[in-house]
């Protein structure tokens, strides 16, 4: 995002009430800061922001880049190295939650070193009243804590840490607050997430995140193709709409609109190329939606649509309110209306009460949809949840149906790869190949990796590539000149 124009604030008036206004006072007012830090430290401040967990946090830490970036602070990747440190965390499972204790160890030998760093915790973990109370009491030293619902706050944060002693903690059980036209710093110049809708109203029996997320929210439309059309403008081709259940998007608006409709809005915006969105939940997908991808030509041809059990009864224990079968006649629905639709889904093993014959079924729908990928977990025991309190399944039996399953879910994989093998199809190359400098890394509109040797000028490109090999979950290709 362009630097904007800060220096016609007046930092001597009262912080305005309105928002974006006032946040924009806020970095106006960090950025005050930053010549007596700078003299302070011998550099200009450094901040590294560190992500875990999903592709709404990913977008969360593009927000908080973006106004950094607008105080004055100069972005790195090590944040070892780093003035202030960001941890946007995730709180999806258990081991989450250990990876940010173990990293903050680690940063509290390097505060001790550099007297002015500071360490700033947020997103879903910190939703959590008895991590809130850990991280008070076992690391004293982190400066700033704040939640999933108020990341838009960081620059007033910020000036309450550089004006008063001890640890901000600012928490938020809950909002309906959506601040819009805050600054934003891409990854991608040619892709980017866009937040369609905040929270989650499902409540499966498993999950923390309506609980760290809140109710459910939906942007107005407006607001989104205005923030799509100026990405388009600076050069996206690409983007990716976030929700923690896009098919929910609109439930809360005045304005009547579904997803469908949404997303041929969004279709007719000149210049975007391809559109991808996640994730949808089973139990409401409408056939309207599928209409849509179907005749569109620019959604691409993948869908994730998570069925965490092939179990009924395991899914009624989840609170995921569809069965076996329904979800079966919805993905054959979708294989016969969209036919070269690449499908995937997530898995949960190990799910208190879970069977040997549970997990059979579950196979079985894995084998009769033919899932082109399947994200497999073995369940977390997350506190607060009902799931929690359920009978677990011993560890050794769920290592093994686990690694049962995985094994079908990667042969069924493998058989889906290789159909594509001798066609030429588009590829949006994203990157140099991590092991190849001589190739660069792309996807198809399906969503499956594709490696070609190729110039990384063509980064950010879409491409005819002839697809040449299947290897396992990706494929090899060459360019096809035009």
């Amino acid at each position: 995002m362009k630097r904007l124009t800060l220096d016609n604030i007046d930092l001597s008036l009262e912080a305005p009430l309105e928002e974006p206004a006032r946040q924009y006072y806020f970095i106006a007012k960090a950025r005050s800061f930053m010549g007596e830090l700078s003299k302070k430290l011998g550099h200009t401040p450094t901040c590294a922001v560190v992500t875990f967990g999903c592709q709404m946090n990913a977008r969360d830490s593009e927000k908080l880049v973006g106004t950094l970036e607008q105080i004055g602070y100069q972005v790195i990747e090590e944040e070892g190295k780093a003035d202030l440190v960001i941890y946007n965390t995730c709180t999806v499972r258990d081991n989450a939650n250990q990876r940010v204790y173990g990293r903050l160890g680690a940063l509290n030998n390097q505060k001790k070193k550099n007297p002015h760093m500071r360490i700033a915790l947020c997103g879903c973990m910190m939703q959590e009243e008895a991590v809130i109370e850990k991280i008070k009491k076992s690391y004293r030293f982190v400066d700033i804590i704040f939640g999933t619902h108020n990341i838009y706050k960081l620059a007033e944060l910020l000036v309450t840490s550089f004006t008063r002693e001890g640890m901000v903690v600012d928490i938020w059980k809950d909002t309906d607050k959506i601040v819009e036209d805050l600054p934003v710093e891409r990854k991608y110049t040619f892709k980017s997430g866009i937040n369609i809708m905040f929270g989650c109203n499902n409540f499966c029996s498993y999950c923390i995140v309506p609980y760290v997320r809140g109710k459910e929210r939906s942007r107005s439309p407006r607001d989104i193709i205005r923030e799509i059309e100026a990405l388009v403008a600076d050069g996206v081709v690409e983007v990716m709409l976030l929700g923690q259940n896009v098919n929910s998007y609109g439930t809360n608006l005045e304005e009547e609109i579904t997803f469908a409709e949404l997303l041929q809005r969004i279709e007719e915006i000149p210049g975007l190329k391809r559109i991808r969105f996640m994730t949808p939940h089973p139990k409401d997908l409408s056939d309207e939606l599928i209409q849509v991808m179907k005749n569109s030509t620019k959604i691409c041809r993948h869908l994730h649509l998570p069925v965490q059990s092939g179990s009924t009864r395991i899914l009624e224990r989840m609170k995921r309110e569809y069965t076996k079968e329904d979800y079966l006649k919805l993905a054959l629905k979708i294989r016969k209306e969209i036919p070269d639709i690449a499908l995937t889904t997530d898995i949960i093993v190990g799910f208190p009460g879970e069977t040997h014959e549970d997990v059979e079924d579950t196979i079985d729908v894995v084998k009769q949809v033919g899932f082109d990928n399947a994200f497999t977990f073995i369940y977390s025991k997350r506190t607060g949840t009902p799931a929690a309190a359920m009978e677990q399944v011993p560890e050794d039996q769920v290592k093994k149906e686990f690694d049962r399953l995985l094994k079908v879910v990667q042969e069924v994989a493998r058989e889906r790869c290789g159909q594509l093998v001798g066609q030429v199809e588009e590829v949006l190359f994203e990157e140099i190949n991590g092991q190849d400098s001589s190739m660069l890394t792309g996807r198809l509109s399906n969503n499956t990796t594709v490696h070609v040797k190729a110039d990384e000028s063509l980064i950010g490109k879409i491409c005819p590539v002839k697809l040449t090999e299947a290897r396992g979950f990706y494929y090899l290709g060459e360019l096809v000149k035009t």
